[in-house]
């Protein structure tokens, strides 16, 4: 037997595939390190779990997800027609990345950025066109993107930026959706935890879609469930990218729940953001480089800027961080935003 043969396409054999944070088996680590939610969900998810009538699971899920996609729409004062929802908000990008990439059609994004996005472009077997920030630690857009990105048909742009947690100015966006003559994808996982969001530039440009997940603000990583906002049209043209039945019947009872419960939400957003900024503060006080960041987590850099260094030894003291090899990112630590009492426990260790 030649155990040396592929079946695989040989761009599958290229890729080493995307590298998730680590999710340790031992429960002693404070863990830091994939910007999960360190509250609990909402108790009407509880409520939903309770209720549910597991006969139900016999049956196919509803494959249009009508009752979530009409909460989603009442939310955001748009159309059911408006959004379509999937397996996570990667299940989203990668709906997106099938529809509109290809071999000849090529990915764009900034870098450092969200790492899946080259990812998918392998998948495609498409080049992905990586713009690089300006690395003077504030990661701003570089002027002329749009035209630096003209070649590709899909642009992939998270706000706010992960890792980096940075927010890119409205104005930028509009500017690129403007120019950029494929499809905009705003990813905005972390948007909840923004000072404002891209939803109102919608009703402006038909070639842009915004990317939302659960996974974060509403403590739901585990549940996965994402949505996409965009025009009837280009969400009428997802429809017929997805699988069939992509997200569960209770999927779709638990974050139904969960999203209508706006009271327990806007307070679990309020506390992380108060605790981001006492983070924030703290690790400048203690000559850390700190990115001003928009979303749940905080990027930066410790006084030596050994970023790699600092992982380690808070590793070996029981906290995971995430860390990023790379001429830039290795000079940073991306920290999750805990409860109080562990980013206490995080800046003693440190």
């Amino acid at each position: 037997m030649d155990n040396k043969k592929t079946y695989f396409r040989e761009n599958i054999d290229r890729m080493d595939g995307y590298t998730p944070g680590e999710q340790p088996k031992d429960m002693r680590y404070i863990k830091l390190n994939t910007n999960e939610n360190p509250y609990p969900p909402s108790p009407a998810v509880a409520k939903a779990l309770k209720s549910f009538c597991s006969d139900k699971l016999r049956l196919y899920p509803d494959p249009m997800a009508c009752e979530l996609r009409k909460t989603i729409a009442d939310i955001f004062r748009l159309k059911q027609e408006n959004i379509i929802v999937g397996n996570g908000s990667d299940d989203i990008l990668t709906i997106a990345t099938r529809a509109f990439a290809g071999e000849k059609k090529s990915i764009a994004c900034f870098e450092p950025s969200y790492s899946l996005y080259p990812v998918l472009a392998e998948l495609q077997d498409c080049r992905c066109i990586k713009i690089p920030l300006k690395s003077n630690d504030d990661f701003s857009i570089p002027a002329n993107s749009a035209e630096k990105a003209k070649s590709a048909k899909l642009f992939y742009i998270a706000r706010p930026n992960a890792p980096t947690g940075t927010l890119f100015p409205i104005g930028e966006i509009r500017k690129i959706c403007r120019k950029f003559k494929g499809i905009v994808f705003v990813d905005e996982a972390y948007a909840d935890f923004a000072d404002d969001n891209c939803v109102g530039l919608l009703s402006e440009f038909p070639n842009l879609i915004i990317g939302r997940t659960l996974s974060k603000s509403y403590s739901l990583a585990g549940l996965r469930l994402g949505y996409a906002l965009a025009s009837e049209k280009i969400i009428e043209g997802l429809m017929k990218v997805k699988d069939s039945y992509n997200v569960g019947t209770l999927v779709q009872a638990v974050a139904t729940a969960a999203l209508k419960d706006r009271k327990y939400f806007n307070e679990t957003k309020k506390k992380i953001c108060r605790t981001r900024e006492y983070l924030a503060e703290s690790l400048c006080r203690k000559g850390f480089t700190v990115c001003t960041s928009q979303s749940n987590f905080v990027f930066a850099a410790p006084p030596d800027n050994d970023g790699e260094g600092l992982y380690k030894r808070l590793k070996k003291n029981g906290i995971l961080v995430r860390y990023f090899k790379g001429p830039v990112t290795g000079r940073y630590v991306r920290i999750t935003v805990g409860t109080d009492s562990e980013i206490k426990t995080l800046l003693k260790k440190i």
